[in-house]
């Protein structure tokens, strides 16, 4: 099988989840280049994602790592299936390959949290909504490019109204719910939209008062994607050159900090509701 030229994160992902394997077992590359039958710099491109690796040979290097969690083993074996007929695949070459990324990630989670301070989710987000988002960047994109993103940020939301959705927690600052991207009228049925969301049983809103002052990582936004596994969760923020993608397990217990202060600190999701209300109201 020819090496890849960009391989996916998910793909990225695996590599790394090998490299964990090897090392943690202080086994070197070119030992387990012998016991998987190929030479040194296959395992350097299994390591990188650049190639993949059989489930076989995954299975092989676990046992000789002595790695006993089945489930975690099997978990890595799913990553190694060839992704096939996913919706986002249309877009290959149209959007960048963070926002592929991206949304091959919220499809494959089983669940997901997200922290919004400024804009309101994406996978909430109304068409007229997202295109004000994508209008307002420097230096500004092209009409057909924020069409693109446009599109590629409603079709995530399908993840959402599949025939077996996501569960999906929201938690989003009260002064998110003020910016008025698109102008108000805009907002106002963004907000609705967001109200008529948060009433579907698989969905939840969850808003942190002004009041409430400071809280841990503000400024920044948060995707926290739940793998089929604790091992495989991923945390994603925004950064100016694209998405950065997180997985070591100190970054992991970081932002699983922050979710957990979230989930003290916001309002119920009945009374996060009528405070969406109360603004709409003041629209």
């Amino acid at each position: 099988m020819p090496s890849r030229t960009t391989p996916t994160q998910r793909q990225k992902r695996l590599g790394a989840e090998v490299r964990k394997l090897r090392v943690g077992a202080g086994m070197s590359a070119e030992y387990a280049a012998g016991l998987l039958g190929v030479d040194r710099g296959k395992i350097s491109n299994f390591e990188s994602g650049a190639r993949a690796i059989a489930p076989d040979r995954l299975r092989t290097l676990a046992i000789h790592c002595e790695c006993t969690d089945e489930r975690y083993v099997e978990a890595l074996v799913r990553l190694t299936e060839p992704a096939q007929g996913n919706w986002w695949h249309e877009y290959r070459g149209r959007v960048s390959p963070g926002l592929q990324d991206i949304a091959e990630l919220e499809w494959h989670a089983t669940r997901i949290q997200t922290i919004q301070t400024v804009h309101l989710p994406g996978l909430l987000q109304t068409e007229d909504y997202a295109r004000s988002v994508f209008s307002s960047g420097l230096p500004p994109l092209s009409r057909l490019e924020v069409e693109l993103r446009v599109a590629h940020r409603i079709g995530r939301q399908r993840v959402l109204t599949r025939e077996q959705p996501v569960d999906y927690v929201g938690y989003v600052h009260e002064a998110a719910l003020r910016m008025r991207f698109g102008g108000r009228e805009a907002t106002r049925t963004q907000l609705n939209a967001l109200i008529e969301a948060g009433e579907r049983d698989h969905i939840t809103i969850r808003i942190v008062p002004v009041e409430r002052g400071s809280f841990p990582g503000a400024g920044h936004a948060l995707l926290y994607a739940e793998g089929v596994v604790p091992q495989l969760d991923t945390a994603q923020l925004d950064s100016a050159h694209g998405p950065d993608f997180m997985h070591t397990e100190p970054q992991l217990d970081k932002y699983r900090a922050h979710l957990a202060w979230m989930d003290e600190a916001c309002l119920t999701p009945a009374v996060s509701r009528d405070v969406i209300h109360s603004i709409v109201r003041d629209l």
